[in-house]
């Protein structure tokens, strides 16, 4: 990465993918999953699994089948993403155009000052994201919204709160303009959040994975982030995201820190969601060829043929 990427729960320096080929009739469709230690995934584990179902592959397990063969995570992400190139590259599927899209930003957690630099050197972007923990928060928000005093801001406390917290630093959220805090509380807390009058939007990050989390959300949150990673690839996140709707919770769109090909799926559910958080390739220090452009916090899909 061309730089440290501190959250709450630590600093990353690489982003760590598998990728997944699979070829059929001189056609080669590629995926791309982010083993994610947070939900108990492992690189080794991953490969794993994916050698686990490629029996049932090369005999023609599809996307669906792939549904009942492998659990939620990164690994099936990997390998729904490749039949999803392959299927398309053979007529086999049609998904929507991958559209120019606004993303989030993301500042790191540093000190307000740094924070404050940090945004400034984004330029006039439209929406940031900014990573916090359990301290300074009020005044680290405040640094980058002094920086960018128009764009929409997406407060991200990666379960570093408690419900007193949350209260503690409502005032001066609704005073910066915070347009959605996520995930406050631990993914075992979360039940705090019932009742809790909320002054702004809230979404669920590790609380969300798939459809049996949405009546448990209900009444919590406002909004869901649905990653591919944790969904288990787009064929289970695009189910996801119209239960979600019908359940009445809005979407975020999240990635983890992937190169273009991990994103290019994404895209393709880009328009659906009230908040796009795309910016994982902007992190890397190299991207693949061809992979999509971040410029000014509107990011340009993959050149044609990167991926379905």
């Amino acid at each position: 990465m061309h730089a440290p990427f501190r959250i709450a729960r630590g600093v990353k320096t690489v982003a760590e993918v598998v990728e997944v080929r699979v070829e059929e009739a001189g056609v080669v469709g590629r995926g791309e999953g982010v083993p994610y230690p947070r939900y108990g995934e492992s690189v080794a584990g991953a490969l794993a699994a994916i050698e686990a179902v490629r029996a049932a592959v090369e005999a023609g397990a599809g996307r669906s089948e792939l549904l009942l063969l492998m659990p939620a995570g990164a690994a099936r992400n990997a390998l729904d993403a490749a039949l999803w190139d392959l299927d398309v590259g053979l007529g086999r599927a049609v998904l929507p155009t991958a559209m120019p899209t606004e993303t989030a930003v993301t500042v790191g957690i540093d000190t307000p000052r740094a924070m404050h630099a940090a945004a400034l050197a984004l330029g006039a972007v439209p929406l940031v994201k900014v990573k916090v923990d359990g301290e300074a928060v009020a005044d680290r928000v405040a640094a980058v919204r002094r920086a960018l005093p128009d764009a929409r801001m997406i407060v991200d406390a990666n379960e570093s709160w408690t419900l007193d917290t949350l209260r503690a630093v409502a005032p001066a959220l609704v005073e910066a303009r915070v347009d959605l805090v996520e995930q406050p509380l631990p993914a075992d807390a979360d039940d705090a959040l019932a009742g809790f009058a909320a002054p702004f939007p809230i979404a669920a990050d590790e609380s969300a994975h798939g459809i049996a989390d949405l009546d448990r959300l209900k009444g919590r949150y406002s909004h869901i982030n649905i990653k591919l990673d944790k969904a288990g690839g787009l064929t289970a996140a695009l189910v996801l995201a119209d239960a979600a709707e019908a359940a009445g919770l809005g979407l975020m769109l999240g990635c983890m820190v992937a190169s273009s090909l991990g994103i290019a799926p994404a895209l393709r559910l880009a328009r659906r969601a009230a908040f796009v958080d795309l910016d994982g390739p902007w992190w890397l220090a190299e991207d693949r060829a061809g992979g999509g452009r971040i410029v000014g916090g509107r990011m340009t899909p993959p050149a044609p043929g990167f991926w379905a």
